[in-house]
């Protein structure tokens, strides 16, 4: 193995150590972590990885917490700011959700709260929200499970009560198939 190729073996298992492993609330790494951790050239230590996980149907996601970027290319100052972690590149099958941890009410309360705050063009007053999930699921989770998207970051709300879309459904929700998925049926 030429040396080149020992050193980037080495900082893809030092990226997969820091993706796989959750040392903070949030799951995943900033981008300055990573390039703390593996030095300037970290993103394509990370596109070496993404290829390794293509056949397990995982991949490398790049998300922005904040405002994200416009610009095609990203600077190096823009990518420090993004949050880096491993997620599904496929589907998960019916009895495969059924490992995640969520009941499958819940989950359907999850759709149809991002799905209504597409619907709304990104923002949804949680009143409306809760009024909506009381008409599909128990009354009294309505408002439990709302709190629950907030606090795994699927959605946020803001000081008016408004609810938004969060960084963990830019990274792990289609938008895009889940309106053409609800619409289809």
């Amino acid at each position: 193995m030429s040396r080149q190729k020992a050193v980037y073996a080495s900082k893809i298992k030092r990226a997969v150590h820091m993706l796989f492993y959750r040392r903070h609330k949030k799951p995943g790494v900033k981008g300055w972590e990573l390039r703390k951790a593996l030095g300037a050239d970290y993103p394509k230590v990370l596109s070496i990885l993404d290829e390794y996980l293509k056949p397990l149907d995982l991949q490398v996601k790049m998300v922005f917490e904040e405002e994200k970027p416009h610009s095609e290319k990203l600077m190096p100052e823009e990518m420090d700011k993004a949050r880096f972690y491993i997620t599904l590149r496929g589907d998960l099958t019916p009895k495969e959700a059924k490992m995640v941890g969520w009941r499958i009410d819940d989950l359907a309360g999850l759709a149809i709260t991002i799905a209504y705050i597409i619907s709304k063009r990104g923002k949804a007053p949680r009143r409306e929200v809760e009024e909506l999930l009381r008409e599909k699921l128990p009354g009294w989770k309505a408002s439990l499970n709302i709190d629950r998207y907030i606090r795994y970051g699927y959605i946020s709300q803001d000081e008016n009560e408004q609810l938004y879309l969060d960084w963990r459904t830019m990274a792990e929700v289609d938008q895009k198939a889940l309106i053409d998925l609800l619409l289809s049926k």
